[in-house]
């Protein structure tokens, strides 16, 4: 069984972290630090326009990561207040009970992130992958989409070489030929798919029962002191998001859009477009919906899989206190709309 050393810090990280932001969050130069990651998705565009920071009224110290293990591990630690992560990540947080809640579903994956065989390794079918060595970032979602597809294929994951690498040295190690497959997403995911074929991607893999998603976390402290920061976050995400299921080819057509979230991820230009199709992006309205329940669900239903790959410890009997629509609600009347309330 392999276990990323990361999850092994978490818990350790974890109480370091409730003694470091034990005020809420503030820092010396009283920025709010946000992790994100390279990720295409439409509120790139805001980030780059900084629209959050003339929103929330705030310096905004944006720290790229490359997973979500590397997020969780930082936001545990007190060094971020709030982060993107994946819905594997965020299970394996909520199943060690990291002061976390989740806020806001930044994406609904599919073709984004695919599962890729190098060309020249005689990888025809799932079962060509026993004794081949795959990469992946541990911890992440295409961890557990890659594991899922392993069962569901009936392929033995121990019998599969799988080792750890970040998207970066996927990519490198793709180059040189040190790896025969990996499961990864964008940039690192077009380049191996230059000389690479797709074996299955997370679209295909929620069909067998997995699905994965993207999603904005929060410390807890830090959102009980700093509501309307929260808030105004997830009203300028949410109309990003809404300008751009509006009118998805417009907004990837335009030259402006396209450059913004190809400077903040890595991701070619001529890409994008494609990208932003690989993945959903769900409107305030749909966000209060998925966090009032569906969220809760599918995390409780990730960590329990991971639990069966021994990658958590134990399973929560209930995963609610990770979840709030609070924040999507506040964001959809301050946009106008309305939402129906999830208060009891």
């Amino acid at each position: 069984m392999f276990r990323s050393p990361k999850l092994n810090r978490l818990v350790l990280l974890a109480g370091f972290g409730l003694a470091a932001t034990a005020a809420g969050g503030a820092f010396a130069d009283d920025a709010v630090h946000v992790a994100y990651q390279t990720v295409v998705e439409p509120a790139k565009v805001a980030q780059a326009d900084g629209a959050y920071e003339k929103a929330t009224g705030r310096k905004i110290d944006w720290r790229k990561f490359e997973s979500g293990a590397e997020v969780i591990t930082a936001v545990a630690s007190g060094d971020i207040q709030v982060g993107y992560v994946g819905s594997s990540p965020l299970a394996a947080a909520a199943s060690r009970e990291l002061p976390v809640e989740t806020f806001f579903i930044a994406a609904e994956i599919g073709s984004a992130e695919a599962l890729v065989v190098r060309n020249g390794a005689n990888i025809a079918k799932p079962q060509d992958l026993v004794g081949r060595k795959v990469a992946v970032p541990f911890v992440s979602t295409t961890h557990y989409s890659l594991l899922a597809a392993l069962k569901h294929w009936g392929v033995d994951p121990k019998k599969v070489d799988i080792v750890n690498l970040r998207p970066t040295e996927i990519a490198a190690a793709w180059q040189r030929g040190d790896i025969d497959a990996a499961y990864v997403w964008d940039p690192a995911l077009g380049q191996i798919k230059a000389k690479g074929k797709v074996l299955t991607d997370s679209s295909e893999v929620a069909t067998w029962g997995a699905p994965t998603f993207d999603a904005w976390i929060v410390r807890k402290d830090f959102a009980e002191k700093n509501p309307d920061f929260v808030t105004q976050f997830a009203r300028v995400t949410g109309e990003a998001y809404a300008a751009y299921r509006k009118d998805p080819k417009g907004y990837a057509g335009d030259p402006a859009n396209v450059e913004k979230i190809a400077r903040l991820t890595g991701a070619k230009k001529e890409e994008v477009a494609d990208l932003l199709a690989g993945s959903r992006f769900p409107t305030l309205q749909e966000e209060a919906t998925l966090l009032s329940g569906d969220t809760v669900k599918a995390v409780g239903e990730t960590s329990a899989f991971l639990k069966e790959q021994g990658k958590v410890e134990k399973v929560l009997a209930d995963y609610k206190p990770y979840v709030t629509p609070r924040f999507v609600e506040g964001a959809a009347k301050a946009s106008g709309q309305k939402v129906a309330s999830s208060a009891k």
